[in-house]
């Protein structure tokens, strides 16, 4: 029976996931540090031993969505079928799509629900990863995280949601989401896929933001303009806004404000992981990041 275990990864390979940039542009930022090397067909992902087959990353203009362990968008194809599963996509088309292939039993996810996450035996013989019942792929064409450039290709590949579904286009007034960021897991990230941090001298009950002035130079909050903002992979009922003291709303899960951090350069980045011993890393349920 096939199985499937969260990943937990050095530091070495903690800017190799979360990638973020933009959807279907060329020289897309990368996370610092990674080497870009163009995935070949029957190719599976290794990063620190046996990596992520499948992960998570923001791509702006379609939010979190699924990748490979180098951080590549993933993609499902509306002529396979995914109950059962099958894939459609063989010779040239696998070329120029080539598919996530397990190699082992015993795959590694971050960032997806595994019991989502199964395989399937191709005409070849090689298993495929599928996704909710659909096998996913890469696209030959992008050769950076970050890019989508097989998004609504023939109009039947289209870039995979965590959930397997096909992933929307993201709202202007998308504030909150989600992404794989190495060791730490799946943090909360801004829209454009910068992690998102907690300071442990602020207050929950009620909620109390106490980085001000200078502090927050360095730890800009994440702050929207209403009550009306979008998130995703985030438990809506966890997420509200607390008033700072010069007056703007200030995003908060789990009562806890959100903050980014002025070194944090590239997407995937979290130089402000322990800071001080009081800055660390949210979580999607509000919760420290790596502790």
């Amino acid at each position: 029976m096939t199985r499937f275990r969260a990943l937990v990864l050095g530091a070495a390979a903690l800017a190799l996931l979360g990638a973020c940039g933009q959807a279907a542009e060329a020289g897309s930022p990368r996370p610092a540090g990674q080497e870009v090397v163009a995935p070949q067909l029957g190719e599976v992902d290794k990063v620190a031993g046996d990596a992520a087959l499948l992960a998570t990353a923001v791509v702006p203009q379609l939010g979190t969505v699924l990748t490979d362990g180098k951080g590549l968008t993933l993609y499902r194809f509306d002529k396979d079928t995914a109950s059962p599963s099958v894939s459609d996509c063989d010779g040239e088309c696998a070329e120029k799509w080539p598919p996530v292939l397990a190699s082992t039993a015993d795959l590694e996810v971050q960032g997806v629900d595994a019991a989502l996450v199964s395989t399937v035996d191709r005409k070849d013989g090689a298993k495929q990863i599928t996704v909710a019942g659909w096998p996913v792929y890469r696209f030959a064409q992008d050769a950076e995280p970050g890019q989508a450039k097989g998004q609504g290709v023939g109009g039947t590949w289209f870039v995979a949601a965590p959930d397997g579904k096909k992933a929307a286009p993201a709202s202007s007034g998308l504030a909150l989401t989600t992404a794989s960021v190495g060791n730490l897991g799946t943090v909360l990230t801004d829209k454009e896929g910068m992690t998102l941090y907690r300071f442990d001298k602020d207050a929950t009950n009620p909620s109390v933001s106490n980085c001000n002035g200078e502090c927050a130079v360095k730890w800009p909050p994440l702050l929207v303009g209403s009550e009306d903002f979008e998130v995703q992979g985030v438990d809506k009922s966890l997420v509200g806004t607390v008033v700072r003291v010069d007056g703007q709303q200030q995003v908060t899960v789990a009562g806890w404000p959100l903050y980014l951090f002025a070194e944090d350069e590239l997407c995937g980045e979290a130089k402000g992981q322990g800071v001080g011993g009081v800055w660390f890393a949210a979580k999607p349920d509000g919760k420290k990041a790596g502790v």
